[in-house]
C-alpha cells in the first residue's frame, strides 16, 4: 500500500509492517496505526509515521546510541500488553526534537518507545526516573553504538 508521508513524500509500505499501539501515543491516543521507516541505514535515526494520518510522523532515534548506560525494567503489565515473550523481539526507539541543528535537537528518555518486533505492536511507555532520563535529552554526540 502507498501511504503520504510528513518526511519523505509517498512511500510504499507492506501492510505486514504496520505497527499497532492500542493505546496510542501520549497525547495522541486516537492514533493506533504506525509504521518505521529508515532513514539512512548508517544512522540511529527513524521515522514513525502514523498510516492514517500523514501529518502525524515523528522522527525518532535509537536511545543507546545516544546515552549509552540508557536502560529501564519494562512493567509486568506493559511485558503483558505487548505480548512480549523473548528479549530479542523489543526494540527501542525515542521521539526526537529537532532543532535547527542536530546538536541543539534534544530525544525523548523519558517515554520511550517500545516495540515487539514479533508481534507487530508497541507502546510508549513513561519511566519513573526523570533526573537520569529527562524529556529533553541532548543529542550532542553519539555515545554508545546503534547495533
Amino acid at each position: 500500500m502507498e501511504i503520504t508521508t510528513k518526511f519523505l513524500g509517498e512511500v510504499k509500505i507492506d501492510e505486514q509492517d504496520i505497527l499497532t499501539f492500542e493505546h496510542g501515543l501520549l497525547g495522541l491516543e486516537e492514533e493506533k496505526k504506525f509504521v518505521l521507516l529508515p532513514i539512512d541505514a548508517d544512522l540511529p535515526l527513524a521515522i514513525l509515521q502514523s498510516v492514517e494520518r500523514r501529518e502525524i510522523g515523528f522522527v525518532v532515534a535509537y536511545p543507546f546510541a545516544f546515552k549509552k548506560d540508557y536502560s529501564f525494567e519494562i512493567s509486568e503489565d506493559d511485558l503483558e500488553q505487548l505480548h512480549l515473550e523473548k528479549e530479542e523481539d523489543v526494540l527501542t526507539y525515542s521521539i526526537v526534537t529537532m532543532k535547527e541543528t542536530f546538536q541543539d535537537s534534544t530525544i525523548n528518555l523519558l517515554a520511550p518507545l517500545i516495540i515487539n518486533l514479533d508481534k507487530k505492536c508497541g507502546k510508549q511507555i513513561v519511566l519513573q526516573d526523570s533526573k537520569s532520563y529527562p524529556l529533553r535529552y541532548p543529542m550532542q554526540s553519539l555515545e554508545g553504538s546503534a547495533k
